[in-house]
Order: structure tokens, then C-alpha cells, then sequence
């Protein structure tokens, strides 16, 4: 088959496409890479949190799925709504990179090793509410970008450490700049961190029968428990909403986090069930984190007084 993949042009973004097309041109497709600009790269400055867009870096991308200008496209998993338009399918889930936060700092030093006031760079709600559990007398600073840039940005100096997704810099071949892993009971990664979606047409059976070499069951079906807890619990990148599922032994472990913005509140659940019900397994831990008061957490951060 002759194949389009639609991607964002960032260096991650494409490392990540590549891959993906290495492995249909090893099975004898023809593909050919199309660079679309998502809304989260024209806006470089939008803040990620309280922007009231989802999606802001897969629309203009699911768009020319749609329209049929492209046969496939290739996402980090976290940046995909639960919500899919009508229409599109994730087709593949391939086997899950370390799905871990990362620390990075200018001086070498591990997580326990900053001085008090020292300078974290991260966006994200839920790594934020998470460190300031962890260590309240850190500065956290807003720090959008792509990988690299917020490198940069560590770089020159903007502050003295950042917090990344392991995969991300896994992938980018920048392993050796981590300075510490943060175990996922210390900060529980974002829901599909470390995975890939790779999205088609869900009409589109020829484009689905060549992604399927590509698809590990395993990993797809402990996104997809991670994602229905969201869903449950009516969250996206704009909430401190956290989720991890493996799977060992035939079945799925899921912990899921809800937490306040100033890390005091921070509530956590467990469960274990059967990889072929993933669906109930994120609706359970979900119905325990609202039970145990997320829905007031969550309700507090949507509706600020």
C-alpha cells in the first residue's frame, strides 16, 4: 500500500513518526510523511492549562484524517482526547516506552539533592501538585515548549531543573542528561504517558489490517483502562489527574491519582482486573477516587471561587 502519515514537525514527533514508518516500509508499504501544524505549535505561548481547548496538538491532524488527505496518523497517547470524533479509531497501540517522569538538572543533582528554592520547570498540573507533595519548598515554574526547547531553556539558565516524560527523552537518545527517575508512587504519570496511538479512519479496513503487526495487546489494553478512568472522572491535561496501568500475569493493575493544586490533597486508588475488561477496571478506580473526594478536588480546580 501506498501510505500518508500525518505528524507534528517536532523532532520528538518525528522520531517517533519515523519509527512508525520503518516498521510499514519493513512490511513493504510505501509511506511518505505530511508535517501538520496543531493549534499547540502555532500558540506557542497558550498556556496549557485553563486554555478550554481540547486536543490542542491532534485536531488540525484528526481534520485530515477526515478529509482523507492523510491515511494515518501517529500521537504521543497523552496528548489524545477519551474522546474520539466520529469516525476515528486508534488502530495501534505499540509496546509502551518507560512511562516514568524524569528529572533533569543543570548541576547534575538528584531530586533529593536541590536546595530549598530551588527552580522546576514543568506546566503540567499534575506533575506540579505531585512535586509540591513531594517538596514544598521547591519554586515551580511554568515552562511550555517541545523537549529540546525546554532544554534549551534549562540551558540558559531559566531555572535550575526540569521534570520530563522518560519516554520522550529515551526516544531523543538523551538518556544519559537524567539525573533522576521518579518512581510512579512518588509522581503517577500522565494517563498513556510513554505510548503511542496511532490513529486511522475507522472505515479504513486495508489501513487497520497493516497497523496490526504494529498494535501490543498489553499495552493497548492498559491505555485503555488508564483512559477510562479519565473518562470517568471527566478530566483531561487541565486537571491534576494521574493514572498507571501494567499488566502482569493476564490481568491489569491501575493506579490512579487525583490531587490539589498545592499538594496536600493528594488521593490515590488501586485495583486489579481481567486485561479483557479494561473499561470496568478504570470505572472502578475511578468511582473509589470520587468516593474518597476527588470529585471535590476536581470541582474546586474547574470552578476556582
Amino acid at each position: 500500500m501506498k501510505l500518508t502519515i500525518g505528524t507534528r514537525g517536532s523532532q520528538l514527533a518525528l522520531r517517533q513518526t519515523n519509527w512508525v514508518k520503518d516498521q510499514l516500509t519493513s512490511a513493504g508499504h510505501a509511506v511518505e510523511l505530511r508535517i501538520i501544524k496543531t493549534t499547540g505549535d502555532k500558540m506557542p505561548n497558550l498556556p496549557l492549562t485553563g486554555s478550554g481547548t481540547k486536543g490542542l496538538f491532534i485536531k488540525e491532524i484528526e481534520e485530515a484524517l477526515l478529509d482523507g488527505s492523510i491515511d494515518l496518523a501517529v500521537h504521543s497517547m497523552k496528548d489524545l482526547p477519551t474522546e474520539q470524533p466520529a469516525g476515528l479509531a486508534v488502530a495501534a497501540v505499540p509496546l509502551r516506552e518507560d512511562a516514568r517522569d524524569v528529572l533533569i538538572s543543570a548541576k547534575g543533582e538528584r531530586f533529593a539533592e536541590l536546595p530549598a528554592g530551588a527552580r522546576l520547570g514543568t506546566s503540567s498540573l499534575r506533575r506540579q501538585s505531585q512535586l509540591r507533595k513531594l517538596r514544598c519548598d521547591l519554586e515551580l515554574i511554568p515552562m511550555r515548549g517541545n523537549l529540546d526547547t525546554r532544554l534549551r531553556k534549562l540551558e540558559r539558565g531559566d531555572c535550575d531543573a526540569i521534570v520530563l516524560a522518560a519516554a520522550g527523552v529515551h526516544r531523543l537518545g538523551w538518556r544519559a542528561r537524567i539525573t533522576h527517575y521518579f518512581a510512579t508512587d512518588e509522581i503517577c504519570p500522565a494517563v498513556g504517558q510513554g505510548a503511542l496511538a496511532i490513529e486511522c479512519r475507522e472505515d479504513s479496513e486495508p489501513v487497520r489490517r497493516a497497523l496490526e503487526p504494529l498494535d501490543h495487546a498489553p499495552t493497548h489494553q492498559a491505555v485503555r483502562a488508564e483512559r477510562a478512568m479519565l473518562r470517568h472522572l471527566g478530566g483531561g491535561c487541565q486537571v491534576p489527574i494521574a493514572a498507571h496501568a501494567v499488566a502482569e500475569n493476564g490481568q491489569l493493575r491501575l493506579m490512579g491519582v487525583v490531587a490539589d493544586l498545592k499538594g496536600e490533597d493528594v488521593i490515590r486508588a488501586r485495583a486489579w482486573g481481567p486485561m479483557e475488561d479494561p473499561e470496568t477496571l478504570g470505572a472502578t478506580v475511578a468511582a473509589t477516587l470520587l468516593r474518597q473526594g476527588a470529585r471535590a478536588i476536581l470541582e474546586s480546580i474547574k470552578h476556582p471561587l
